[in-house]
């Protein structure tokens, strides 16, 4: 399959993921308000008892190169493997979560791909979504609708990012009624591929993803605001070394915080 973005970071490291969580969530990095709604900053996750995700769910996470995260196409089917759910902050949300609910007989899957925009989430979407039929479904989205249009390999706009990205929303909600969904918002660091001619444009995405959540009644997980307290500890480099794709560091971080705002609670 062709990779149409750069190529990921260096593989998780389990123990550097520990204390890395550790640190920066009692510094307050991945701590965060979020909610169903995406509604006030001061609203706070819901109680873990009233987690979107119930037992026996399907949970799918969706969207660019950081999802995809070099996972396994070969063993795409398998839910809860390692190589299928890749190895970035999908795998290690998902491998949280597993083993604080081993019994709960939960089903997660991965269908990221590298280089993807909004309109190519929709070509691929009946197979790679909707027959999956998931209880809960996760979307991290936007970074290559911006940065494509800045290499000049692609003309999009935000208002085209919006538009097809409710398009895509309605689309789920009339085949799956009952689907709980998950809306993350794309960020970018300030280092390696990205400057200032992101700016203000890129913010612009990351609006219209909040607003795409708060329409559609969605859990809204503030990736880029976490981003930037995270910067304030330690350089942008350490979280995305090219600006984009997180290290281990960056993701175990992003694990965290959308375990806080989906589950409720993340330790």
């Amino acid at each position: 399959m062709v990779n149409h973005g750069p190529p990921h970071s260096t593989s998780v490291n389990r123990r550097h993921f520990v204390g890395t969580s550790a640190g920066l969530a009692a510094a307050g990095v991945a701590t965060m308000a979020c909610g169903k709604d995406a509604g006030p900053e001061s609203r706070q996750a819901a109680d873990a008892n009233n987690s979107i995700i119930k037992p026996g769910a399907t949970i799918l996470f969706q969207g660019d190169s950081i999802t995809d995260a070099g996972r396994s196409r070969d063993e795409a089917a398998t839910p809860n493997a390692q190589p299928a759910l890749g190895d970035g902050y999908a795998w290690l949300a998902a491998a949280a979560l597993l083993v604080d609910r081993p019994n709960d007989n939960l089903k997660i899957f991965n269908r990221g791909i590298s280089g993807n925009k909004v309109y190519q989430l929709a070509e691929r979407w009946d197979a790679e979504a909707l027959e999956l039929e998931p209880d809960v479904l996760s979307i991290l989205i936007g970074v290559n609708d911006i940065w494509h249009t800045l290499n000049g390999a692609y003309d999009g706009t935000v208002e085209k990012y919006e538009a097809d990205y409710n398009s895509l929303i309605k689309r789920t909600k009339e085949a799956i009624p009952d689907v709980k969904l998950v809306i993350c918002e794309p960020f970018v660091l300030r280092c390696g591929a990205v400057n200032d001619t992101w700016f203000p444009e890129f913010d612009k995405y990351r609006a219209a993803a909040k607003r795409v959540a708060q329409e559609a009644g969605a859990v809204f997980v503030p990736f880029h605001k976490m981003f930037e307290r995270a910067s304030k500890i330690a350089p942008p480099a350490r979280w995305a070394k090219d600006g984009v794709h997180p290290s281990p560091d960056g993701a175990s971080l992003m694990a965290h915080l959308w375990r806080q705002c989906v589950v409720g609670t993340a330790t």
